[in-house]
């Protein structure tokens, strides 16, 4: 998949979120913290003096609440799309899971409530191997296996990948 150019906010954002969740980020929140505090005696405590902190963080809240959200909205996005592709690739999985967080709560908490009761008939079995064994587990990459050894894709990439290694290989 080819980089595409971000935008001007997009680079920041994330110029942004890496450097404000850095140990020097950290350090120099601190440090403005008790430079404020010594100035505490030198101004009187003054309500001047208050307000510069208060202003100061407030103003940085406010921001950072911008950044973060757009930060989780990008990483929430990508996490979505893995698992769209994990379901999506698994045979046994159900489709009908992919962008299941564009469903309303109404219908997470049916969902919910559906494998809840699985969960409760999982464990009503006597020996947990039955369903969750190893041995099912490779049945299951071999039933995979034999299926995918029938597509063209897998055939043709077994091919190439014989010529390279017996040196055969041919451009094209």
């Amino acid at each position: 998949m080819a980089k595409k150019k971000k935008n001007l906010f997009e680079r920041f954002a994330n110029w942004a979120t890496i450097a404000t969740g850095s140990s020097a980020a950290f350090i120099i929140a601190i440090s403005v913290i008790i430079v404020w505090g010594i100035t505490g005696p030198i101004f009187r405590y003054s309500d001047t003096w208050q307000l510069i902190i208060n202003t100061g963080t407030t103003i940085v809240t406010f921001l950072m609440v911008f950044l973060i959200q757009k930060s989780q909205n990008k990483d929430s996005k990508a996490i979505h799309l893995k698992l769209n592709e994990l379901l999506a690739s698994h045979q046994g999985a159900s489709n009908r899971m992919v962008d299941i967080e564009d469903i309303t709560e109404k219908e997470l908490d049916q969902l919910h409530k559906f494998y809840v009761q699985l969960s409760a008939l999982a464990e009503e079995e006597d020996d947990i191997t039955c369903t969750h064994s190893i041995d099912a587990a490779t049945e299951n990459h071999a039933t995979k296996l034999n299926i995918l050894k029938t597509k063209p894709h897998y055939t043709n990439a077994h091919k190439v990948k014989s010529r390279k290694s017996n040196g055969t290989s041919r451009p094209g």
